[in-house]
């Protein structure tokens, strides 16, 4: 994640100065993020992010046509659309934290949240998360002020961050991240295998990453006003959702700017027991009500030292608390991809592709091909490679409905573009296998496709 400071030519104003309405204080924020959007300097930190993006993006479409004979999904729409949408996510954030009333000390160096997230990200990718780093910042922060006011050094009081502001921001930003998990996190998806109770399991693996250009305020004192300029608004009387030290000292010294920052949300997982889209919804789901919960409780904050320091460990906590709730699912509850007896079942489909024209889709089981069930994989192979001239199938809906459906290959080498979950390891070895507990294997795996 990195951050710059907008930059434009305004009249810092007053609280008691004036009087602005709901209507031009979104204006000045939609400003301040068009901004991080557009200047030149915070397009490049942009474009440099996309690249980032496309680079990952490209791996993925990659093991996509290992896989399934075909790409899915191109590098390029991949990484549009997590910008796109990242930009739109991050509007909608400048907002909600605009009208919230989130307001941080010009001394916070609130843009440490992301550089320690950023460095979480290199030691473990899933402490990305800004609950980690916020935990990590607000107990520096508690840890300082505390030395600064026994050794009597003021100057140690470096990073000087209201709590309760600070995780009310990585509540609003989980909130954020689960929408985005709900809308897009299923995109991208790579088909991957397993082995549990001595039986073949299909399932997908999630990656995901977005850009958010995030406008904050930020609390200045007259003489920073001064010598430093950036989008500046008038805070009105609205009913914030915090209440605290730096809001009583907003009435004091009431000159506000707003700055632009850049943040990446991330998402991660890998479901054996659920549809990629299933899967997206209920961690979306967790992660909203995780967000809720943290901001409700950052609340508790005003109430002392010993509050804030509880509310940091318990947003670490109930984070980790979190995702060992998703593993402990996956675990326990009944896979979702695999092949018995009575079929073969379909894992993932290719768009556009013969067996999306039949009406395969992914859950599906191939009970019968042209007219006779299946006893060796070896021939459902290769149909699916595209050697066959015309092809009948019998599947069973995860309804149970039985459908026959029929494809002629009048090319005679298409693919049929469909993941199958085998009964037993082919000797093809383009199938992925993973474990639960995390994505690494799949990069590796496609770090050493790409060497090949």
């Amino acid at each position: 994640m990195t951050h710059r400071i907008c930059r434009e030519h305004n009249v810092f104003d007053s609280i008691r100065g004036g009087e602005f309405y709901p209507m031009e204080i979104a204006l000045h924020t939609l400003r301040a993020v068009a901004y991080a959007v557009a200047d030149p300097s915070n397009a490049f930190i942009l474009i440099m992010i996309a690249l980032i993006f496309y680079n990952k993006n490209r791996k993925i479409a990659t093991m996509q046509k290992m896989i399934m004979g075909e790409s899915l999904d191109s590098p390029f729409e991949l990484t549009i659309s997590q910008i796109v949408i990242g930009i739109l996510a991050g509007a909608v954030a400048s907002l909600i934290f605009t009208f919230s009333g989130l307001v941080f000390d010009e001394n916070s160096n609130i843009y440490l949240l992301f550089m320690v997230s950023l460095f979480f990200m290199a030691f473990k990718p899933r402490f990305i998360c800004f609950s980690y780093s916020g935990a990590v910042l607000g107990i520096a922060s508690l840890a300082l002020k505390y030395a600064a006011s026994i050794l009597q050094m003021p100057q140690l009081n470096v990073i000087n961050i209201d709590i309760m502001t600070l995780m009310t921001l990585v509540g609003i930003l989980h909130i954020i991240e689960g929408s985005l998990v709900m809308i897009d996190g299923s995109r991208g998806a790579i088909p991957v295998f397993t082995n549990r109770d001595n039986k073949i399991i299909g399932g997908f693996a999630l990656k995901r990453y977005w850009a958010l250009p995030i406008a904050l305020l930020i609390l200045l004192s007259a003489a920073t006003s001064d010598l430093v300029v950036g989008q500046s608004i008038m805070i009105p009387d609205w009913k914030n959702l915090i209440q605290g030290d730096i809001v009583n000292r907003i009435v004091k010294n009431s000159v506000i700017a707003s700055v632009a920052l850049y943040g990446v949300i991330g998402y991660s997982s890998i479901t054996f027991t659920k549809s990629k889209r299933k899967k997206t919804l209920t961690s979306g789901a967790l992660i909203i009500g995780y967000g809720l919960i943290l901001t409700a409780i950052s609340r508790l904050a005003v109430l002392g030292v010993g509050y804030q320091f509880f509310i940091l460990i318990f947003a670490a906590g109930l984070h980790e608390a979190m995702l060992q709730l998703e593993k402990h699912m996956e675990l326990t509850l009944k896979p979702k991809f695999v092949s018995t007896v009575d079929g073969i079942m379909v894992l993932a489909v290719a768009p556009r592709s013969p067996a999306f024209q039949m009406g395969i889709e992914s859950g599906d089981l191939i009970v019968m091909v042209n007219d006779e069930k299946i006893e060796n994989e070896e021939e459902i192979f290769n149909i699916i490679k595209g050697k066959f001239h015309s092809l009948s199938m019998k599947i069973k809906k995860p309804s149970g409905d039985v459908k026959n459906t029929e494809y002629r290959n009048t090319d005679g080498n298409r693919r049929l573009g469909i993941v199958i979950v085998p009964r037993e390891v082919p000797k093809d070895t383009t199938i992925v296998k993973v474990n639960e507990e995390t994505f690494k294997d799949v990069m590796d795996k496609m770090k050493d496709k790409d060497k090949k």
